[in-house]
């Protein structure tokens, strides 16, 4: 590209003298990363601190919806607010420092590990958030290999210190021995359990003291105090910290950015995200440490440069997160390129084109137009009805991309779902399809019966939940979900399928795509026709 922007932000000269300079100048400024931890450490309170630091929001607190308290900005679904957990994943763009950081707030519950695999595949970097008083916890551990298998640089937080808990050097034990990053503090906490007073910036020696504030709902006071004041104000809590920070100097668990960016070790920082403890500090570290977007490779591993044309791919479909209008959002990560809403784009999966006229920023249940994107970016295309979970999209002017597919994990319960009242199939049909699009679910037929007896598939049970309560509330179609007895499931074909269907305990169902999937009642009866009859075709669904 070498169009010159001048005349088109009038006769003022600009910093950059083409599209291709303008690009490469604006992916620096992103930082694109998501938050994980497990269920209740933190994760959800965590957001909230980011926007109230970054100045997205004015207030923040707790951020459950219980009585007399507000629900967390990142979440808008009914459900998320009356259960104060985050079901949908959903992305958060805000300023700070000269940057512009797009935080993907994922699922903390361990039933939508699927949708978490999703979101991760749209981020250059992860937040681990640690309950200093669980330690590392098994979704913690499931979340983590998937950070892996993406090679995700992982920044970690070890959160609650003002509570009981475990001591800090067991934690980062913990981190090396269970997950295999090595820590490398860059803060450490000077307090004793229930009473912490701050932190010390271990690469600049800085004492950093905090003052607690109601709720936390404002920007917690800060002092920096220098280490010969700290020793006599702080005493035998002082005297700990810096013990513990010399024994982490003397095995040189110093922060290290060649060895972060590779995935190698994790820097580390410490706090209390409920008061405001050592938000600021891991907030800066985002911007500092976290990589900017990199040239993303292609499904022949080839990289896009971030100046070509724009490309995306949509890492999550939502329908209905506005009340008001039953519409229907694709969010695309910008992979390469500027983004201009109007501009018209190509679905690789199709060959058909679109246009991208209500793109949007989409802030919790909130949106805003946005006129131009970068890489690093997320953009909801509102109503792209033709978009599916994993589609590449392109410049209809630019070279063609297919960007990797996004997998799934292998569902691990299943049930059957009917309307309550028959007169409702229409609108059933219809939840049945959006919902499996949106990757709620997934929804498997009979290739005989179609969807009069559909079988749900899921990662863990709370998802059938939010399926029957969306098909309820947005379909107005009540239905009934019983369990179904199955163990395992299956990729299969045809020709395999026509065996399989006279072993007992098989069925063969369909998923909306018309692949065939064989489910077990019994998972050594799958073991016994896997050794016995190596010919058939049964493949695991596997995240890799």
């Amino acid at each position: 590209m070498s169009k010159n922007l001048g005349s088109r932000f009038g006769a003022a000269p600009l910093a950059w003298a083409t599209v291709s300079d303008q690009v490469l100048i604006e992916a620096k400024r992103r930082r694109t990363f998501a938050i994980i931890s497990h269920p209740d450490a933190g994760k959800t309170t965590l957001t909230e601190k980011f926007l109230l630091y970054a100045g997205a929001i004015t207030s923040g607190g707790a951020v459950k919806a219980h009585e007399g308290r507000r629900s967390a900005t990142s979440d808008w679904m009914d459900m998320e607010q009356k259960r104060g957990i985050s079901i949908t994943s959903t992305a958060l763009n805000f300023p700070y420092r000269q940057h512009e950081l797009n935080l993907l707030d994922t699922p903390g519950h361990r039933d939508f590990s699927e949708d978490t695999y999703r979101v991760l595949s749209a981020v250059d970097a992860v937040v681990m958030v640690l309950d200093s008083a669980k330690g590392i916890e098994p979704q913690t551990l499931k979340l983590f290999e998937v950070c892996r298998t993406q090679k995700l640089p992982v920044i970690t937080f070890l959160n609650k210190l003002d509570r009981p808990g475990l001591e800090p050097l067991e934690l980062l034990d913990m981190i090396e021995t269970q997950i295999g990053l090595r820590p490398t503090p860059a803060t450490w906490p000077v307090g004793s359990f229930g009473d912490l007073r701050g932190v010390i910036d271990r690469r600049t020696d800085v004492f950093t003291r905090f003052t607690r504030t109601a709720r936390g709902s404002k920007i917690a006071p800060e002092e920096e105090v220098d280490a010969e004041r700290a020793a006599a104000e702080e005493g035998k809590e002082w005297d700990k910290a810096a013990e513990e920070s010399g024994l982490l100097d003397a095995i040189g668990a110093n922060v290290d950015l060649e060895s972060f960016l590779a995935g190698e070790s994790t820097p580390v920082f410490a706090g209390s995200a409920l008061t405001n403890f050592g938000v600021r500090h891991l907030l800066d570290a985002i911007v500092d440490l976290a990589p900017a977007p990199l040239p993303r490779l292609d499904i022949n591993n080839e990289p896009r440069g971030l100046d070509t044309p724009v490309s995306a791919f949509v890492f999550k479909v939502q329908a209905n997160m506005d009340k008001n209008h039953r519409d229907r959002i694709a969010f695309a990560r910008i992979c390469s390129g500027k983004f201009d809403r109007g501009m018209v784009m190509t679905c690789e999966r199709t060959g058909r084109p679109f246009a991208t006229k209500y793109a949007s920023t989409v802030f919790g249940a909130e949106r805003t137009t946005v006129d131009e994107a970068f890489p690093g970016d997320v953009v909801g295309l509102v109503n792209a009805t033709g978009l599916n979970i994993g589609d590449s999209l392109f410049d209809e002017t630019g070279p063609e991309v297919k960007f990797p597919p996004i997998p799934s994990f292998a569902p691990e319960v299943f049930a059957t779902a009917r309307p309550i009242d028959t007169a409702k199939s229409k609108q059933f049909r219809k939840g049945l399809a959006q919902l499996n699009e949106e990757g709620v679910v997934q929804v498997l037929k009979d290739p005989d019966w179609g969807d009069a007896s559909p079988v749900l598939a899921a990662v863990g049970q709370l998802q059938f939940d939010v399926f029957a309560n969306r098909l309820e509330f947005e379909f107005n179609a009540p239905i009934e979900i019983s369990p179904a007895s199955y163990q395992a499931i299956r990729v299969t074909d045809k020709e395999s399928a026509d065996v399989l269907r006279q072993k007992p305990g098989v069925r063969i169902l369909a998923r909306f795509s018309g692949d065939l999937v064989a489910l077990f009642e019994n998972k050594y009866a799958l073991q016994r026709i896997e050794q016995n009859e190596p010919e058939l075709r049964l493949d695991p669904i596997v995240a890799t």
